[in-house]
């Protein structure tokens, strides 16, 4: 049984992005709104994503541009409360990411009782944020340390905003990934939204073993099928909002559209 099959039970899942608002510390926090505002647009988001039927959520705070490398402790304490606070309503199984901090997301994942993180766990990647080089073993400690074992790791082996400094190729680091312990690999696109590559998709589909691989953005009605084709499942964030933008709520219908078509592809095998 693998990771996905585990968390989810169905294959080829469907995990819709749930964003929330600016947290505190970071630039678009809304302060007068504050954790009142994050939480509202934040359980509405949820309860349409659920009620479309999506196989899991995936907690993020997409909002918190510039993005940094490691989140301050009030971040992680926010996204952790407003989690907590949503948790009687959740009907799905879900995963923490604290853009781009692992340590941190593992640490809220074992707060709120969430079953994955996504993050960079493996690699050097030169990023728009800055140097990313994180240490899969000490992070993997780190989880143990804190009793998370069950915390599945879902890490990014082509990382949005970034390149690879060692110049390997996606099969190089979809086997480093899943020989190391990764639960599941993500192949991106360049930038939140933007489609993956097919052929990178397929070369760590090729290279990953036993480790499923997810289509990571760019996933929409239209792709969907012949992505799932070679997929093991997807993450979908943007095509789920009002008029495909990032930064809008949740539209039930885009989200119903989506889950008909994935479950369709499903069932195809």
């Amino acid at each position: 049984m693998t990771a996905l099959e585990r968390i989810f039970g169905t294959a080829k899942p469907l995990i819709a992005m749930c964003h929330l608002r600016g947290l505190p510390g970071r630039p678009r926090h809304d302060a007068q709104a504050g954790m009142a505002g994050i939480y509202s647009a934040l359980r509405d988001d949820v309860l349409a994503l659920q009620e479309a039927g999506v196989d899991g959520l995936l907690f993020c705070n997409e909002h918190d541009l510039p993005y940094s490398i490691g989140v301050g402790v009030e971040a992680a304490a926010a996204q952790a409360a407003v989690i907590g606070r949503l948790h009687g309503e959740l009907r799905v199984p879900f995963g923490v990411d604290l853009l781009w901090d692992p340590k941190s997301a593992l640490a809220v994942a074992r707060a709120t009782g969430a079953a994955f993180v996504r993050e960079v766990f493996t690699g050097v990647f030169d990023t728009d944020m800055g140097l990313l080089a994180p240490d899969f073993g000490e992070l993997a400690g780190y989880r143990h340390a804190i009793g998370g074992d069950e915390i599945a790791i879902f890490t990014n082996v082509t990382p949005e905003f970034s390149r690879s400094v060692s110049g390997r190729s996606v099969a190089e680091r979809a086997r480093g990934a899943a020989f190391l312990g990764a639960d599941a690999l993500l192949v991106s696109g360049p930038q939140a939204g933007a489609p993956v590559n097919l052929a990178e998709l397929r070369e760590a589909k090729e290279n990953a073993g036993d480790v499923p691989v997810l289509a990571n953005t760019g996933v929409t009605d239209r792709n969907a099928a012949d992505i799932l084709a070679t997929a093991d499942g997807v993450i979908v964030g943007t095509h789920l909002k009002v008029d495909g933008s990032t930064w809008n709520a949740v539209d039930p219908q885009r989200a119903r559209k989506l889950v008909d078509v994935v479950r369709a592809a499903r069932a195809r095998g």
